[in-house]
């Protein structure tokens, strides 16, 4: 029986599960860029079982809001079709 709670299939893969690897990816992290990190893992770790394409769009825009905190840039409208990166479609 699968438990939901405590241990999703979608986040139980293997011997490890996806929170081992979020905590040891944000382990030196704090702020804004350990919750980017953090649901980076969590969507690409995932997107197979859950969520498909709409699991690795999710990544991209906590990839994308990483890429400005570390670049020092003030967040830009994510409504804006360029905050993926991908221009006016």
């Amino acid at each position: 029986m699968t438990d939901n709670v405590n241990s999703p299939s979608h986040y139980t893969h293997g011997k490890i599960e996806c929170i081992d690897i979020i905590a040891e990816m944000v382990r030196d992290k704090s702020g804004m860029e350990s919750a980017c990190v953090a649901n980076i893992t969590k969507y690409l770790y995932r997107y197979k079982d859950k969520g498909g394409i709409e699991s690795v769009k999710k990544a991209q825009w906590y990839l994308n809001r990483l890429i400005q905190e570390l670049e020092g840039h003030e967040p830009i409208d994510h409504k804006d079709p360029n905050f993926y990166g991908l221009g006016a479609r």
